[in-house]
């Protein structure tokens, strides 16, 4: 067997020469209990794509009973695909391990023969879903809980305000920025119309285990209940495992392969395994970091498994249980080695116990297993072509901030700051930004400024463009706009209830010179988006020039029947360079994030359309802190980042469009189609030049 074969084999049976036997038999275990905890499906699934579609059909026929009829059963399908992917791909694995395989034939023996099994387990569960292709608008509805909006407001019609309680605080887990669900929940926490003890029906229907137990475990553990926070602790650490292995066999579906299509691969067999299995491999070792999120945020939990071992340590101390203690304590330096806090701990617990004591193994296997795919990573990515780089995972610094950490000593007692009460770090402006500066352009005006909005860095300015100009645009978006340009595709991005359409200043400008829309037209859009971002570096008294980062001519449109009883939002809040965190009253600044932007403005076209207003909200994603109701001309310009989380409310009846910016001060991310369009531009200048000559004002000459 070559050596490219013999990576194969390493990345898919995640073993190696180094691995334990005892490694081995944790796997077995696992899996064995996975495999007790999902049962076999008793009959075959209904797409659950399809039954949602009946569901969304019946909401807006008013059949309400229709809708919980069929949405529960689409959630139940939904819930039982996952449930079968996972146990008969674990079944399957374990009934045809590699073992002792050493030739391409015997290891190829194994993957045909897994392949196999797991077609056949599945489609004896399932039937005929498992050939049934769920378009990635639905799995992402199902993925931010959309079909609870739809259950709250039907259990609510059938006067079931329990079970609509239940649905609305399950959705709102997932979607914390939406404004008027946590209206509803609040009317709901008032009891209206609801049985007493009604807080018992506050609860999440899609709650992780591993992360009920671990707030279950923190309520107790403030509580000073340190029995009861140490039992649910372990559970918490016991679900996890758990998890971690279902996580890592969801990721042996099919992954998206960046930049080429797989079909049409030019690499030999090895190659083509290896560049798919380390797709598989990165998938499988995130789920750190999935595990690791709560539903609705884009961050993970700060040092989240470490915390079990951290918690743990300081309520075994409390329980004088000091050989668990200790034994946590060691663990949890195996994650942030040669932490001093904890390294003084272990000093102390020996010294009590007089023997020293190893670290937990299931800990130890978590962190072997996690190294070897970092090195098969590295190799997978080399042969793929493609940069990896080693996220952190126990800690958003890279080493734990003392001042917002569990702290912990044994000197004469321990000191220990909760979760509950650490200090939040919300996002301030330097002291050295301004604002006040010319406007540079006749006519404009002056409306708010940012103590008028309530914020810092923000400005509201009117008559930027004229009634005419606003119209030659959206003629021109009615013209070059395209569903979901700028959106990967995607019609409905931020809401099913909106079409969005979207063009660039390059595409505008293709266009007119395939005599498809106006010169003029396209040479307008061009020549505002310039102005305002002269008029936002100019007002905000900016020591750097800025850049246009992305230029987009945008609407969004309200689709016809699907507006009654919306309480969406057209775009949720969020911030344009950071990922919002609003427990933790934060701002990430990292990927996904356009962490690059600096600035951003909304030039408006027109104001003929229901709702559609732009807000500016705190922190919590939930207090307006400025509304702004947009109209031909009028712009907004603000800083991009978590200082101003904004949104845009739900458009429930016409068309709104608008010029979106985005602006950076690194030039090294200027928009490469904003860059072309300056050629195009010049380009057209010099032809014209050539062709009919420079016509000069003699006023211009003096």
């Amino acid at each position: 067997m070559d050596g490219t074969s013999r990576l194969t084999a390493a990345i898919i049976t995640h073993e190696s020469t180094h691995t334990s036997t005892m490694d081995a038999n944790f796997l077995v275990v696992f899996t064995a209990v996975l495999l007790a905890s999902v049962p076999p499906s008793s009959a075959t699934l209904e797409p659950y794509d399809l039954l949602y579609d009946d569901a969304v059909r019946a909401f807006y026929s008013g059949d309400y009973g229709g809708v919980v009829r069929t949405m529960e059963r689409a959630l139940s399908s939904y819930g039982g695909l996952r449930r079968s992917r996972v146990r008969c791909r674990l079944r399957c694995q374990d009934q045809h391990p590699f073992g002792d395989a050493v030739s391409d034939l015997a290891f190829f023996d194994v993957v045909l023969r897994r392949a196999a099994c797991v077609d056949g387990c599945i489609e004896q569960d399932i039937g005929v879903q498992s050939m049934h292709k769920v378009s990635e608008d639905v799995v992402q509805d199902f993925r931010r809980r959309i079909p609870y909006n739809y259950l709250q407001m039907a259990y609510l019609k059938l006067k079931q305000p329990d079970k609509a309680a239940a649905a609305a605080h399950t959705y709102f887990q997932a979607n914390p920025e939406h404004v008027e669900m946590s209206h509803n929940l609040e009317q709901y926490k008032d009891g209206q119309g609801m049985d007493r003890g009604s807080e018992d029906h506050f609860v999440d229907r899609e709650a992780r285990p591993h992360q009920r137990s671990f707030s279950a475990a923190m309520s107790l553990y403030e509580q000073d209940d340190y029995l009861g926070a140490s039992l649910l602790f372990e559970e918490a650490l016991v679900e996890y495992y758990k998890a971690d292995v279902e996580c890592r066999t969801l990721c042996q579906g099919p992954q998206q392969f960046e930049g080429h299509d797989h079909v049409h691969y030019r690499y030999s067999l090895y190659e083509v395994i290896s560049d798919h299995f380390t797709q598989v491999l990165h998938c499988e070792h995130e789920c750190v970091r999935d595990l690791a999120t709560r539903p609705g945020r884009l961050s993970p939990m700060e040092n989240y498994l470490p915390q079990h071992y951290d918690y743990l340590q300081f309520t075994y101390f409390q329980m004088e249980r000091v050989e668990e203690a200790l034994q946590c304590a060691l663990t949890y330096l195996l994650f942030h080695e040669g932490d001093q806090f904890m390294t003084d701990n272990v000093d102390f617990y020996t010294e009590v116990l007089g023997h020293d004591s190893a670290p937990r193994e299931e800990a130890a296997r978590y962190l072997r297993r996690h190294k070897q795919e970092l090195e098969l990573l590295l190799i997978g990515s080399q042969t793929m072509g493609v940069d990896f780089t080693e996220g952190n995972y126990w800690s958003s610094t890279g080493g734990r901030d003392d001042s917002t950490r569990a702290r912990s000593g044994t000197d004469g007692g321990m000191e220990y700051v909760p979760n509950a009460e650490k200090k939040n770090v919300s996002v301030a402006a330097s002291q050295h930004l301004k604002e006040g500066g010319p406007l540079l352009y006749d006519g404009v005006q002056l409306v708010y400024n940012s103590a008028d909005m309530n914020g810092t860095q923000r400005v509201l300015l009117d008559q930027v463009i004229t009634e005419d100009e606003c119209a030659d645009l959206r003629h021109l978006a009615q013209a070059v706009t395209m569903a979901g340009d700028g959106y990967n595709g995607r019609t409905s991005p931020h809401t099913p209830n909106e079409k969005f359409e979207g063009a660039t200043v390059l595409k505008a400008l293709q266009y007119s010179y395939e005599g498809r829309v106006p010169m003029k037209s396209a040479r307008l859009f061009y020549d505002v988006s310039e102005q305002v971002r002269s008029i936002v570096e100019s007002y905000f008294q900016l020591n750097s020039n800025l850049h246009f980062s992305y230029t987009h001519l945008v609407c969004r449109t309200a689709i016809t029947g699907q507006q009654d009883y919306r309480n969406d939002l057209s775009h949720p809040i969020h911030a344009d360079n950071c990922l919002l965190d609003t427990e933790a009253s934060e701002c990430w600044k990292e990927p996904p994030a356009y962490t690059q932007r600096d600035y951003s403005a909304l030039l408006y076209l027109n104001g003929d359309f229901e709702g559609g207003e732009f807000i500016f909200t705190q922190m919590d994603a939930k207090t307006v802190t400025a509304t702004v109701k947009p109209k031909c001309g009028r712009v907004v310009a603000f800083s991009s980042g978590g200082e101003n989380p904004h949104g845009v409310k739900a458009v429930t009846n016409g068309r709104r469009c608008a010029v979106a910016l985005w602006f950076t001060f690194d030039p090294l991310f200027r928009e490469m189609e904003r860059l072309q369009a300056d050629e195009v531009v010049q380009t057209s200048f010099t032809q014209s030049v050539l062709t009919h000559g420079l016509e000069i004002n003699p006023k211009d000459e003096l």
